[in-house]
């Protein structure tokens, strides 16, 4: 720290200090050597100086009282006295001014030094602050980005377990959509061998029954993959998605069930509609949890039992999906409560499919809802953006 910019000291050495400089002052103009009897003004001014520096305003007048006082016993003859020459009188005053302009430039100059100093210090304070409210915030930045990392992975693993939770409810309609292709083969395969092993092989038939047996089995690897995909545990695979052909593709997965159940579906899906950006296998789950559901509330209705699937172009470039149906409806008072989590309708239902649902349609820029239908039943409705930009 700078010497000259040092707190003010007591009182006591704030006062001091005029007296001292000021006999400083008058012991150098008079020491004989120095041969300043005639010029001993600027010495006096500095006292003036250094007193209104270390001490203030006070202190500085007092240094320019005492000055004066001194230069005016000491330098002057008196003016009652017969030396004493009128001129001298103006040069006392201008000394007296003089002093008094030099001490007020000097406590403004000290001011202002100390004002900048201490605005020098708060903003290094205010650096140091900023500094550490930054430390702190990236801090904060990495633990939320771990956060957000580590529930993005838990509502991953938890719509995994959904779709693995609801696959197993299907258990016996998969098995059956799976064994119709196979079976298909083997009976290929039987009349292939049929025809080869004639007396005469009739190879035109042997080679379509080949070709049945190929279109059979990519049939059945197909159902295993789409099935395999649901299973599989990953991070999201963001591309541009037909909705149409995974619209198709959930019904024929759940072909089965809607046949043991005795409900016939009908599509209403628009032509030419535009892809959307998304992951695929997220839309699957989203699809076959409404279509489940929908199954779910007509298990026990009389009457007819119609799943309707419709897709269409909306406004602000997005498509609607909506999956109706005429079963028991959204329960009563509580409608607004089925997208809640572990809320549930079901015997044995967990409370979490719609939810997730929700979430997934959300993660994907869009939004899902239901409405009861007239006369029962109820539809879901979510829609997709069709820009192409993916998600970061």
């Amino acid at each position: 720290m700078n010497p000259l910019l040092r707190s003010k000291p007591p009182a006591i050495w704030r006062y001091g200090v005029p007296a001292l400089s000021v006999a400083a002052a008058l012991i150098i103009s008079r020491w004989p050597a120095l041969h300043l009897q005639e010029s001993p003004v600027s010495l006096f001014l500095c006292a003036v100086i250094l007193s209104a520096w270390f001490g203030g305003v006070w202190p500085g007048l007092l240094a320019t009282a005492l000055s004066a006082l001194t230069f005016y016993y000491c330098f002057l003859p008196p003016i009652y006295s017969l030396d004493a020459k009128p001129e001298e009188i103006p040069r006392l005053g201008i000394f007296m001014v003089s002093a008094l302009f030099v001490g007020s430039l000097t406590v403004a100059q000290r001011s202002a030094t100390e004002s900048l100093r201490r605005a020098r210090d708060e903003l290094k304070e205010t650096v140091q602050e900023l500094q550490s409210t930054n430390e702190a915030l990236q801090a904060e930045s990495r633990e939320r980005k771990r956060a957000e990392e580590a529930l993005s992975q838990a509502q991953a693993d938890l719509s995994r377990v959904s779709r693995v939770t609801t696959m197993g409810e299907l258990t016996a309609s998969l098995a059956h959509e799976v064994n119709q292709p196979i079976a298909a083969a083997v009976t290929s395969a039987n009349s292939c061998l049929h025809w080869l092993a004639a007396d005469v092989p009739n190879l035109d038939k042997a080679r379509a029954a080949a070709m049945r047996i190929v279109k059979d089995g990519t049939r059945a690897s197909e159902i295993i993959s789409r099935i395999r995909l649901l299973f599989q545990k990953g991070t999201p695979q963001w591309e541009l998605a037909d909705v149409n052909e995974i619209i198709g593709e959930m019904i024929a997965l759940l072909r089965r069930e809607t046949v043991r159940q005795s409900i016939s579906v009908r599509t209403e899906l628009a032509a030419d509609l535009p892809q959307v950006m998304g992951d695929r296998v997220q839309l699957q789950q989203v699809l076959m949890n409404l279509f489940v559901n929908s199954i779910d509330a007509m298990k026990d209705v009389d009457g007819t039992r119609e799943l309707t699937i419709k897709s269409q172009r909306a406004e602000n470039e997005q498509v609607v999906v909506s999956v109706s149906d005429t079963g028991v409806g959204l329960p009563s008072q509580q409608a607004d409560q089925i997208f809640n989590a572990f809320f549930t309708t079901k015997p044995h239902g967990t409370g979490m499919g719609l939810r997730i649902c929700r979430s997934i349609v959300e993660s994907h820029g869009g939004r899902l809802w239901a409405a009861n239908n007239s006369p029962r039943g109820a539809s879901f409705h979510f829609a997709l953006s069709t820009k192409t930009e993916a998600k970061e």
